[in-house]
């Protein structure tokens, strides 16, 4: 619909009908072909935290309650890849996969034609932009009540410059009014008709921008611009890979927890859990946690049931005592590890086998045993990392890195595992209060360590999530202590209960 009505000099200006739209439409724009990024691939198809990137573009778009259809724009040559994740993930509300155009106008005329005639409200996407927010799109859905055209984009903290052909400065605008633009790109669809119909007959267009095309072409056309977020990154150079997978673990580091007791039996009654390092600390209560919600638990250890994790045999036999006493494993939970304190060149190879076996070969033996029981419930594989995994810490080389290993070992299994509909997570706590940790430090202020409860509690809500390939973060709330000493067992098992 054009926006710029004629009306004789006589007649009064007419009222515009309201605005009544059959249905909004999320059309994501995915046909990069990746070569900023140096890939075979389109950046698209690229797989960040367990996932492709368009798959975590397209579920926000499919959990938006104001959207009620999604076109999918491909890049040419890959439309059956992007057609079965949308298949696999079981998007209902994506109705095409087609090739995009050759150019970004091209693509943007495709998907009016996909998108049919009449009144409808469209969002215009990027594929690679996997961060933007549910309250985004819920903004721009909303101003489109009052605007024909609404921007997305967020104020600039550098000072921009222009230059001229022999990069000098020739201008410095004003911060306050800039702003970095982001996607979506909102429109009543008689208003982008218009611009693009238009724009058709100028022989030097050529769009980057459907906003601008908006600008340009209908000049009186007021462009709303709502406020997007310093997440809603786009990934388009080799740096922008790894920001996206921190930011999407600083997401999952708020995993949300249910409101009450019954939330929780209602998600974890009837589940059966195996806990292995489950005698103490962290594996412990989660154990006494996931019980009182109903799940079945089953928790073994070298201690209590003489299970050792680096034993393929024993790992073999205690899913087995799970599954045969319940006929399903849905979550299978590793926090034995064991912390030695000493310098690499100073420790017998006694110690560094032993570590070594039970930090990172038990993990790898339980992911091994445990997989064909997890596809068969589709379920999740819980690991645990250390704080120290980001950087390695003189004296305890051995754990810091053995748990460094598991975090890549967790998004490694995300990603394989996915096309069976396992889930693997990794939890890191900070300084937690167990018995392994005050074996290896002794007693230290109830103020600088966190709760063994509190990394449970954590634990559980990743298990009921649908995350995977996640490190999830667990921090103290303000104020919040433990107690200052935790007693020492008398043997070595203690070890088995990890630390943060």
């Amino acid at each position: 619909m054009t926006q710029d009505q004629t009306t004789s000099q006589d007649a009064a200006p007419e009222t515009p009908a309201p605005w009544r739209p059959s249905r909004t439409v999320a059309v994501v724009l995915a046909g990069g072909t990746g070569t900023r990024l140096g890939l075979g691939i389109p950046k698209q198809l690229l797989k960040i935290a367990g996932k492709p990137i368009i798959e975590h573009t397209l579920a926000v778009f499919e959990h938006a309650p104001e959207i009620d259809e999604i076109v999918v724009l491909m890049a040419t040559g890959h439309v059956a890849e992007a057609q079965q994740i949308v298949d696999k993930a079981g998007f209902r509300k994506v109705t095409k996969v087609i090739e995009g155009g050759d150019t970004r106008n091209a693509t943007t005329r495709i998907a009016l034609d996909a998108v049919g005639e009449g009144d409808v409200n469209i969002l215009f996407h990027d594929a690679v932009r996997p961060l933007v927010s549910g309250r985004i799109v819920r903004e721009c859905v909303n101003a489109l009540w009052t605007y024909s055209a609404v921007d997305v984009a967020i104020p600039s903290a550098d000072t921009i410059v222009q230059v001229d052909d022999d990069d000098c400065i020739t201008d410095i605008p004003v911060r306050s009014s800039l702003r970095r633009g982001q996607t979506p790109q909102a429109f009543r669809s008689g208003t982008i008709r218009e611009a693009y119909r238009r724009a058709a007959g100028d022989p030097d267009f050529a769009a980057t921008d459907d906003c601008g095309v908006v600008l340009r072409y209908l000049p009186g056309t007021p462009i709303k611009v709502i406020d997007g977020s310093d997440e809603n990154i786009k990934v388009t150079h080799p740096v922008d890979v790894h920001l996206a997978d921190k930011l999407f673990q600083l997401a999952a580091a708020q995993v949300p927890r249910l409101t009450d007791h019954r939330s929780y039996s209602d998600e974890v009654a009837g589940r059966t859990i195996v806990v292995f390092g489950g005698s103490y600390g962290i594996g412990h209560d989660l154990t006494e946690l996931a019980r009182r919600h109903g799940a079945q638990v089953f928790p073994f250890s070298r201690s209590t049931t003489g299970t050792h994790v680096e034993r393929p045999e024993d790992v073999e036999a205690a899913l087995k005592t799970a599954f045969e006493a319940t006929g399903r494993i849905d979550h299978v939970v590793v926090t034995a590890g064991i912390l030695e304190k000493g310098k690499l060149a100073e420790v017998d190879q006694e110690t560094i086998d032993r570590v070594l076996q039970v930090n990172f070969v038990g993990p790898v033996t339980v992911a091994r045993q445990a997989l064909p029981y997890l596809q068969h419930t589709k379920g999740q594989l819980l690991l645990y990392t250390s704080s120290s995994y980001t950087r390695g810490r003189a004296d305890y080389a051995l754990y810091s890195s053995s748990k460094a290993a598991l975090v890549n070992l967790t998004q490694a299994l995300a990603d394989e595992w996915a096309e069976v509909g396992v889930r693997v997570n990794c939890i890191n706590p900070e300084r937690t209060a167990t018995p392994m940790r005050t074996k290896a430090f002794g007693a230290e202020p109830e103020h600088t360590l966190l709760a063994a409860e509190t990394v449970a509690q954590a634990s559980l809500d990743v298990l009921i999530s649908d995350l995977t390939g996640q490190v999830i973060d667990v921090r103290r709330a303000p104020g919040e202590g433990a107690p200052a000493a935790v007693p020492v067992q008398a043997d070595r098992s203690a070890s088995a209960a990890t630390a943060g």
